[in-house]
C-alpha cells in the first residue's frame, strides 16, 4: 500500500436520523441506511469524494466528526500514533458483514482520528 489516504468521514449525535435530513437536504448527499437497525445512514463518495456515515452516536451523547485514514494494519498505526504521543480511544474493530476493521486514536492534543482497512473499495 502507498501513503495512506483519508477514506472515510462520519459525523454522529444525539438524534442520527435528524443529522442525516440535515447533510443531506444541505449538500444534496442521498443517504442510505446500513440495515441491521442500527439508524446508521452511509453516504456514497462521488467522483472526487470520500464517502461516510451519518447517525446516532452510540453512547447517546453530542457525538464527534472525524475522518479515517485509510491503512494496512490499524493495530500497528495504532501502536505508532501510541509511541508518538496519542492515545487509544477504540482497539482494533471489525465491522461485522462489510469486511472493515477500524480503531480511533486521541492525538497528543486530544482530537480523535480514526483509522481503517477495508473501507476504501
Amino acid at each position: 500500500m502507498g501513503k495512506p489516504i483519508v477514506g472515510w468521514f462520519e459525523v454522529t449525535g444525539k438524534d442520527g436520523p435528524a443529522l442525516q435530513s440535515f447533510y443531506s437536504k444541505l449538500f444534496g448527499w442521498e443517504v442510505t441506511d446500513a440495515g441491521g437497525g442500527t439508524g446508521y445512514g452511509l453516504v456514497a463518495a462521488d467522483e472526487k469524494g470520500i464517502a461516510g456515515g451519518i447517525g446516532a452516536s452510540p453512547d447517546g451523547g453530542a457525538g464527534w466528526v472525524t475522518f479515517y485514514v485509510e491503512v494496512d494494519d490499524p493495530a500497528a498505526y495504532l501502536a505508532k500514533a501510541g509511541k508518538l504521543g496519542a492515545k487509544t480511544v477504540v482497539p482494533p474493530s471489525e465491522v461485522p458483514g462489510y469486511g472493515i476493521t477500524f480503531a480511533m486514536f486521541a492525538d497528543p492534543e486530544g482530537r480523535v482520528v480514526g483509522l481503517s482497512k477495508g473501507a476504501v473499495q
